[in-house]
């Protein structure tokens, strides 16, 4: 039979659906549910290669972390962290951006769409994997469980139902839909399975592969949402504890909080590293940064999209209107380079949050467009009618590591430390002692208490940017709450935890049925 063997394969795929539709026969076939294969030869027989196929695997994921319009934007533009304002036609693309910051994207949205079938994808491959005929080693089947519990897990999270496809269902078949509790067991499932033929990689090890610290991370963080995913509004209390018996494997494994803060994403190994990808940190980097930001190696500069919202900034601490050094920020802020402190070395490039007039690395004052000052503004007129300079950006992964360098974190230990906090809160106990470590190691000032409110706030200033704050938001009952520029309507509508399922698949799958408010 044809088998899926590697990434060209899929996007030869999808240009033989678009322009041949039905001509395209013997080649696996994505019909926006999931990837199915359409044979010849008397079905399924086994993948030819399992390490080849389970290498295809990891690849397809990291395409799906890479890009800035794919699940970064779902998890990130829609919420209180970042938007993409239009700058005159900047950044228009017909609303597509606009939309997700609203709460106004509709089922026919083409981000919503692309994560969908991704990483329904990801789930068919590695069934494919896993089935006994592919004879695949017992580690290969665990990492390949682990990464169909992570894609089911994602499909999950941001739409309710997963569909599921056996490897000898052909396009004729309408997959089954597994409900959001059956996911939640299926996913919990895969990880305790995989668990024991799993390696152990510490922090000094290659972290961008499963292992049993990547594992009980994504355990913990099933658990912690376990009660959202079975319908009952908010985490239990029953699942706490194997929430913070997760963590402290993790811990056990040698991962613990390390100081630098901004080191942690230079795409080398630390003690926070438990999972990355490989992929591209540049979306991350030049999304908001100004055409004329040009680094050593990417004279282009940035594409000037991606802001922050002045209410997120204002939750650290520092002056309100300056990020410069020395404005008594905490570390996680970052700070501007000025005419003083701009150099080769950070070549004139802000660290975490960028307000003000920037400075090349030479600590010349840069210019706009139109010869303007480059002075990015707090204040943001709305989601149109911007200027080049309006709103505040955001960089982590920084440019003086390589305009492109790869390693996106997946999951960080500070993560997990805080996961373990709020699963201490939510068990009665008293988190702030362990929320106030993290603090002082990154420069901030001691909390007299910690109460959900301080955790989800203290989750933002520790995680902006990697990926995490919708679901958060969704925990903690505030995804719905209003922030700037929401649309009114959707102030409240808590159908929009959930998005829709793409009008695609809803077509070509009758066992699905539409979320509500959709």
């Amino acid at each position: 039979m044809k088998k899926r063997t590697n990434k060209f394969k899929a996007n030869l795929l999808f240009a033989c659906m678009a322009l041949f539709a039905l001509s395209c026969t013997n080649l696996d076939l994505i019909v926006d549910d999931s990837l199915v294969s359409e044979t010849t030869d008397g079905g399924f027989t086994g993948v030819e290669n399992p390490d080849s196929s389970l290498d295809n695997l990891y690849n397809s994921l990291r395409g799906q972390i890479e890009p800035q319009d794919g699940y970064y934007a779902l998890q990130e533009v829609t919420s209180d962290e970042l938007l993409i304002p239009t700058r005159g036609t900047d950044w228009g693309d017909n609303g597509i951006w606009r939309v997700l910051h609203t709460h106004k994207w509709p089922a026919s949205h083409l981000y919503v769409l692309n994560v969908w079938n991704g990483f329904n994808s990801n789930i068919f491959l590695a069934n494919q994997i896993i089935d006994s005929r592919s004879n695949a080693s017992a580690q290969v089947v665990a990492e390949a469980k682990f990464l169909r519990a992570f894609s089911m897990w994602t499909v999950l999270d941001l739409y309710g139902q997963v569909p599921f496809r056996e490897v000898d269902e052909g396009p004729s078949v309408s997959p089954q839909v597994l409900s959001s509790i059956e996911a939640l067991d299926f996913v919990l499932q895969d990880i305790e399975d995989a668990l024991p033929n799993l390696p152990v990689i510490g922090p000094a090890g290659t972290t961008n592969k499963a292992s049993k610290a990547a594992a009980n991370f994504l355990k913990a963080r099933v658990l912690l949402n376990a009660g959202i995913y079975r319908g009952e509004g908010a985490p239990s209390a029953a699942d706490m504890p194997g929430v913070i018996a997760a963590v402290d494997a993790i811990s056990a494994d040698g991962f613990a909080l390390q100081d630098g803060y901004f080191d942690l994403f230079d795409g080398t190994a630390n003690t926070e590293r438990v999972w990355y990808t490989t992929a591209g940190t540049g979306n991350r980097m030049w999304g908001g940064l100004h055409y004329n930001q040009p680094s050593t190696d990417n004279g282009g500069g940035g594409w000037n999209g991606f802001t922050t919202l002045g209410a997120f900034y204002d939750s650290f601490e520092g002056n309100p209107n300056s990020n410069y050094a020395g404005d008594n920020q905490e570390e996680r802020r970052g700070w501007v380079p000025d005419a003083t402190t701009a150099n080769s070395e950070n070549q004139g490039f802000f660290y975490g949050f960028g307000i003000g007039q920037q400075y090349n690395a030479s600590g010349a004052a840069i210019q706009a467009r139109a010869s303007k000052p480059l002075v990015f503004t707090k204040e943001l007129p709305g989601l149109v009618g911007n200027s080049d300079v309006t709103g505040i950006r955001v960089l982590k992964y920084h440019p003086s590591n390589g305009a492109f360098y790869g390693g996106v974190l997946l999951f960080r230990y500070a993560d997990a430390y805080l996961m373990k906090a709020e699963a201490m809160m939510r068990s009665g106990d008293n988190p702030t002692t362990m929320v106030n470590t993290l603090r002082t190691l990154r420069g901030a000032a001691p909390l007299a208490s910690v109460t959900e409110t301080e955790l989800l706030a203290e989750r933002g200033r520790e995680l902006y940017i990697e990926m995490v704050r919708r679901t958060d938001l969704i925990r903690f009952g505030k995804f719905t709450a209003e922030y700037e520029f929401m649309d009114p309507s959707a102030v409240g509508d808590e159908t929009k935890n959930l998005f829709p399922i793409p009008a695609n698949a809803i077509l070509s799958n009758p066992n699905l049925v539409q979320n509500p408010g959709y």
